[in-house]
Formats: structure tokens, C-alpha cells, sequence
């Protein structure tokens, strides 16, 4: 299928009514089907403060958009015969030996019972039990005590991944599907089995041979000067989903791009932790649409973008935040999978797997209609408004 450039040029329109009404400071967005780019705009300041403008090379925060690229190399190391998904993760970090978890109803973290360690597939498919601490229940509330996040000034991977692994789960692995820093514990892993820091693994595995020169855990030296700033709506943290109240101003600046912890980061999280450009995540989308490009197995890639849950992830029970729609949604290795559009309800095909980030940036890759989709934005937090289900109406919509 091929696309109505008129009905094209209302993804422009759209995404400069964000930026007139001080939704987005920024935003910018790039269209490929079948290898060939269809549609690029960019619109908006990534700088309010300085006025520079939101560009094709501007870097920004991914944040969970990490997740698919760490995900990745999980399976590389897989495919290496290396480990196997059943293996539990107490086989790389010992800390996860003799878990507990949260007995039902519980409303203290003491009130646990002993459970199974989570294995590398429920970390993959977040069914292990972890949490987030912006996530409602007991262990989330503990992490936030905590300070449990994988934030780019926090230390090291494996001193938080140990901190983790100190809490009791939310519930036993496999039974329910919870939003998590699952993917930071497989970081953590991959640095255990390849005796790489996760960053070297992943700039000599996946970010260097793709050519992905921009993306990194910290600013590139060369790329400081287009560092977008990070802009929340609420009054609050940025981090805190459920909180109503407005921000004064509309926009309101959390990391300074000249101060930002991401120029220097401490901490590889793998769950949340790269910045890079729009062209650099395309390569990835790319990578995942046309089979591999060499890194990983076509069989590999399409086992990790079928779902794997028993049912769609509302069938599971959530209560947390997720990065998508849960009915109609499964799950797959690193993102999510549309099983239903009708009950996704966003114009979708069948097997689109997709991703999102905390600061409202978005991927998909349409397996039908040979589309990879990449937005950026620096916004958080993602729920802020609902720009991802209006980009996929309009695309769709765009198409004759």
C-alpha cells in the first residue's frame, strides 16, 4: 500500500497543534516502508530556555526504548548457546537465590511467602514479579522508598541490581504481568555473561555495527550542544504517573541539558538508560523489520516479536503502568505485540510490535504493511497525553 502525501502533511499539522498548545516543546517524526523514507518533520524548540530548535540530529532520553535494544542482546548471547530462557537468574546473580514474594492481599513488605526465582523468560516478558516503584502495591512502594530506578546518577548496575534482588517479589513468577526493571536485571546479566559493561557489549554488538554512533548511556562529547531539555506538564515529579496537579508553567523544565545526569552517566541501565537520535533508532526498527541485518537470527527475531503471554496483557491482571494499550495487546521479548486492533482499539495491523519511552517517545514496526515508525519528544511522563494512538490513526489514515 502506498501513502496520500495530502493525507501525509496532517502528521505535520498535528504535531505543531501539540506544540501551540505547550503540549510538546518539541517533536519530531520519520515514516520508512520497505526501507524507503516516506515522511520526516520536526517542529518545536528542543531548548525552550536557549530557542534552539527541535532537529533531525537532535539526542534525546529514550528511556524504555532501551528495553528492545537490551532485549536484543539477551538473545544474541542466547543464540551463542550461552544460556537458555528456563534458566533462573539466580544463576547469574546469586542474590535472587531463595526468593519470596508477597502473599496475596498483602499490605506490608513482611508479609511474603517463599516462591520460584524468576527465570530469564519472565524477566523478558515482565511476568517476573518485579516492579516499578511508580507502580501501585507494597513492593513499588518499598522500591520508591528505596530509591530504586536505574536513574542515570544512581551508581552502578550491579550494586542496584543487588538492591533489587533484597526486596520480595509483587507476586510468583508466571502468574501475573507487571511493568518492571526487569530489563535492568538483564543488563546486568549481559555484563555477567559476556564480562563486558553493558555499554561495550552493546556499541560492539548492536550499536556500532548498526551505525548507531549517537546513542550511548552518556551525551556523545561531539553531540552536547543537541541534547534536547526534558519537560514535564505536572506540578510534581515527573515520574509520578498519577499525579493530577498542572504545572506552572505549562512546560516545565527537569534536566537542564548543560546539567544533565545523562552527560556523564554512572549508571548502564538497560531498562531505561540510552539517549540517541531519531536516525540512529530507525536503524534499530530497521534491524528488527528486515531480519536481523546480520546480528541476530530472522528465527530469533520473529520469536521475539510473537506473543508470549497465555492471552493479551489485560488477561494477566496488571495493575502498573505500561507503555501501551493491555487489551488486545500481548507481549512478546522486549515490547509489545498487537493480537486484536478492534480490541487495541488504534488503528493497528496484526503483529505490530512496538515500544514506548517515559519522556513520550515511540516506535512500531508493522510487519503487514512494511512500516518502520520512530517519534521523539522529551516529555514526561509518556501518559501525559495520548499522541502515540493519534500518530498510528494518521499514518493509517494516510495510506491509500
Amino acid at each position: 500500500m502506498a501513502f496520500d502525501k495530502d493525507r501525509l502533511n496532517r502528521i505535520g499539522e498535528w504535531m505543531q497543534s501539540y506544540v501551540d498548545r505547550d503540549r510538546f516543546a518539541g517533536c519530531s517524526v520519520l515514516v520508512a516502508q520497505a526501507g524507503q523514507e516516506v515522511y520526516f518533520n520536526a517542529t518545536g524548540k528542543r531548548d525552550l530556555e536557549t530557542g534552539k530548535p527541535f532537529e533531525r540530529d537532535t539526542i534525546a532520553r529514550i528511556y524504555s526504548m532501551t528495553k528492545p535494544i537490551t532485549s536484543v542482546a539477551i538473545m544474541m548471547l542466547a543464540e551463542r548457546g550461552l544460556f537458555h530462557l528456563d534458566a533462573p537468574v539466580s544463576d547469574f546473580i546469586p542474590g535472587f537465590s531463595n526468593m519470596e514474594c508477597l502473599v496475596p492481599g498483602a499490605t506490608d513488605i513482611s508479609q511474603t511467602e517463599a516462591c520460584q526465582t524468576p527465570t530469564l523468560h519472565h524477566l523478558l516478558t515482565h511476568t517476573s514479579g518485579l516492579s516499578y516503584p511508580f507502580n501501585p502495591g507494597v513492593t513499588a512502594k518499598a522500591m520508591e522508598e528505596a530509591d530504586i530506578l536505574f536513574r542515570a546518577d544512581q551508581g552502578s548496575l550491579a550494586d542496584m541490581t543487588d538492591r533489587v534482588a533484597r526486596l520480595p517479589l509483587a507476586f510468583p513468577p508466571g502468574t501475573r504481568w507487571e511493568y518492571s526493571v526487569s530489563i535492568d536485571v538483564l543488563g546486568r546479566v549481559v555484563e555477567i555473561v559476556s564480562g563486558h559493561t553493558l555499554e561495550d557489549f552493546l556499541v560492539s554488538e548492536i550499536l556500532g555495527p548498526l551505525g548507531m554512533d549517537d546513542t550511548r548511556f552518556s551525551v556523545p562529547q561531539a553531540g552536547t550542544d543537541r541534547f534536547a531539555a526534558l519537560y514535564t506538564p505536572l506540578a510534581g515529579s515527573a515520574y509520578a504517573l498519577n499525579d493530577a496537579k498542572p504545572a506552572e508553567p505549562v512546560l516545565r523544565c527537569v534536566d537542564r541539558p548543560e546539567k544533565s545526569p545523562f552527560l556523564k552517566a554512572q549508571m548502564h541501565s538497560g531498562g531505561g538508560g540510552l539517549v540517541g537520535t531519531i536516525d540512529d533508532y530507525l536503524k534499530f526498527t530497521e534491524m528488527l523489520r528486515t531480519g536481523g541485518a546480520g546480528l541476530v537470527s530472522p528465527k530469533t527475531l520473529d520469536f521475539m516479536m510473537r506473543n508470549h503471554l497465555p492471552g493479551d496483557i489485560a488477561s494477566m491482571g496488571p495493575a502498573s503502568f505500561a507503555e501501551q494499550p493491555m487489551e488486545g495487546m500481548g507481549f512478546g521479548l522486549g515490547g509489545a505485540v498487537v493480537m486484536n486492533p478492534g480490541r487495541v482499539r488504534v488503528p493497528s495491523s496484526i503483529g505490530d510490535f512496538s515500544w514506548g519511552g517515559m519522556a513520550s517517545t515511540f516506535f512500531w514496526v508493522d510487519p503487514v504493511l512494511d512500516l518502520s515508525v520512530v517519534f521523539f519528544t522529551q516529555l514526561a511522563p509518556s501518559s501525559s497525553y495520548p499522541a502515540r494512538p493519534q500518530l498510528k490513526a494518521l499514518i493509517h489514515g494516510a495510506m491509500k
